[in-house]
């Protein structure tokens, strides 16, 4: 999804706490960078996949919106898990999201029955 400018955006799930603490160190390291080498990144399309399979019922989630071009380590597009649809694929970055490709932070609250609806546009 292009953002204003016409780059690509892409999304990533972390906590308020964990935003914040990313902003003043400069980047986001989250467990994933240190467990299996990325970090896991989505399309605004898809974010709610991952979001219903990790963070079902979490009210605390602020949704990173991303301008692609300001990522400084590479993002490789890489399958999921079987459940999502049949070759779909995820952006995972393989380093820290530095603070300053951030162009935009909002809450991403679940429904009421505890799950993630797709973003509209």
């Amino acid at each position: 999804m292009p953002d204003e400018s016409g780059g690509e955006v892409l999304v990533h799930l972390c906590t308020a706490a964990e935003w914040e603490q990313a902003k003043r160190m400069g980047q986001h390291s989250p467990e994933s960078l240190r467990a299996v080498g990325f970090v896991h990144l989505s399309t605004p399309e898809q974010v709610h996949l991952p979001a219903n399979r990790l963070y079902a019922g979490r009210s605390d989630l602020v949704l990173l919106r991303i301008d692609a071009a300001r990522l400084t380590s590479p993002v490789r597009w890489e399958p999921g898990v079987p459940s999502d649809p049949d070759g779909m694929e995820f952006p995972h970055l393989y380093g820290p999201l530095p603070a300053e490709a951030v162009i935009r932070v909002t809450a991403y609250r679940p429904g009421r029955d505890g799950g993630f609806a797709p973003l509209r546009s």
